[in-house]
C-alpha cells in the first residue's frame, strides 16, 4: 500500500517538466519546488516527465538534478526518480562495487523482494550493466552469504499463500537436526531450503519448528548463524510473515543511538513508499509507540527531510 500523494490530474508532465526547468533557471536552484513536484508523483508520471524534460530541453533530467543538488538530497532524489527494478538493480550494484561495498544492503534488497520482483530487475540489471547479478555475487561476495544469495536469486519460488502442513513439519524436523540437534550447522540445508520455498511455506515451517520444538526458528537461525549469512536468513525469514515489521526494525535501527544511519533511512523510505509503507507506518507506531513521520522529523532537517517526509505522507 503506497503513501504518495498524488495530485488530482491537474497538471500534466510537459507542466511539470516546464516547473522545474524554471526552479533550475538563474543563480541556485529552487530546491523547494523541486520537492514538491517529485516527491509527489507516481513511478509512470516521474517517468513522463523525464521524457518531456528531455524533449523540450534536449537535456536529461537526471544529470540536470544531480548538478543542481546535493548530498543526501540528491541522493534520495536521484534513487526515487528511477521504477522500482531498476532502482533495486541501481541499489544492488553499488552494493556490490569494492569502493561503495555494502553486504547489508544488497543482502536486504534481494532477501525482501518476491520472486517475481527478483526477476525482474535481474533483467534490469543485466540491461543496465551488462552483466548477470549471479556474476557479481560470485565475484564479490564468500563463504555461505554468496551460496544463498545465489541461490535464492536464481531458483524459482512459488508466490502463492496456499500451504503443504506436512512439508513444513518435515523441514522443520530437517533444520533442527541441521542446526541446533548437532553440533555445528550443516548450511547447506538452512540455504536450501530457505532458498526453494515459499514465503507462506517458511511461514508454516516456522510455526511447525515452534510447535515442535518450543521456539521459534528465527531463535534457533540467530543461535547457529553468524554474520551477513544470519542476517539473510533472517531477512528471508521475516519478509515471509511480515515485511512491514522487518522494515519497521530495519529503520528503527538507522536512527537508534547517535547518528542517522543515511544510506539505509533514504533506501528503504524510497523503496517501500510505492508498496506497503502504510503498514511499516502501523508497525512501526504500534512497535515504537511513536510515528515513523516524528522519528524521521527528529533524526534530519532541511530540504532533505521534507522530501523524506513528502514520501512517507500524512503522519498518523
Amino acid at each position: 500500500m503506497s503513501t504518495l500523494n498524488v495530485p488530482p490530474a491537474l497538471t500534466t508532465p510537459g507542466a511539470d517538466a516546464i516547473q522545474l526547468y524554471r526552479a533550475f533557471k538563474g543563480f541556485g536552484c529552487d530546491t523547494s519546488v523541486v520537492v514538491n513536484i517529485l516527491a509527489h508523483r507516481d513511478a509512470t508520471q516521474r517517468m513522463l516527465i523525464q521524457q518531456e524534460y528531455r524533449t523540450m530541453y534536449s537535456t536529461d533530467l537526471l544529470k540536470r538534478l544531480s548538478s543542481e543538488l546535493s548530498g543526501k538530497l540528491e541522493t534520495a532524489v536521484l534513487l526515487w526518480m528511477h521504477d522500482p527494478p531498476g532502482r533495486d538493480a541501481i541499489i544492488v550494484k553499488q552494493a556490490l562495487r569494492p569502493e561503495t561495498f555494502n553486504l547489508e544492503a544488497a543482502t536486504e534488497i534481494i532477501c525482501s523482494r518476491t520472486p517475481s520482483q527478483i526477476q525482474i530487475f535481474k533483467q534490469h540489471y543485466h540491461a543496465k550493466f551488462g552483466v548477470y547479478l549471479e556474476h557479481d555475487i560470485d565475484s564479490r561476495v564468500s563463504g555461505d552469504l554468496k551460496r544463498l544469495l545465489h541461490t535464492y536469486v536464481s531458483v524459482p519460488r512459488h508466490e502463492g499463500r496456499e500451504v503443504d502442513h506436512e512439508l513444513a513439519q518435515n523441514d522443520a524436523k530437517t533444520l533442527y537436526k541441521a542446526g541446533e540437534k548437532k553440533l555445528g550447522t550443516d548450511d547447506k540445508t538452512f540455504i536450501r531450503i530457505f532458498s526453494e520455498r515459499s514465503a507462506a511455506q517458511l511461514a508454516a515451517i516456522n510455526s511447525a519448528y515452534h510447535s515442535l520444538y518450543g521456539k521459534s526458528l528465527k531463535k534457533a537461525v540467530k543461535g547457529e548463524t553468524s554474520g551477513h549469512f544470519k542476517h539473510a536468513l533472517l531477512a528471508i525469514l521475516q519478509c515471509s510473515e511480515n515485511p512491514a515489521m522487518y522494515f519497521a526494525k530495519v529503520l528503527r535501527k538507522a536512527m537508534k543511538g547517535l547518528g542517522t544511519d543515511d544510506t539505509t533511512l533514504i533506501r528503504v523510505i524510497v523503496t517501500r513508499t510505492e508498496i506497503d509503507m502504510q503498514y511499516i507506518k502501523a508497525e512501526y507506531h504500534k512497535k515504537y509507540k511513536k510515528t515513523l513521520n516524528d522519528a524521521v522529523h527528529s533524526e534530519i532537517s532541511g530540504h532533505y527531510r521534507a522530501f523524506l517526509l513528502s514520501l512517507l505522507g500524512p503522519n498518523q
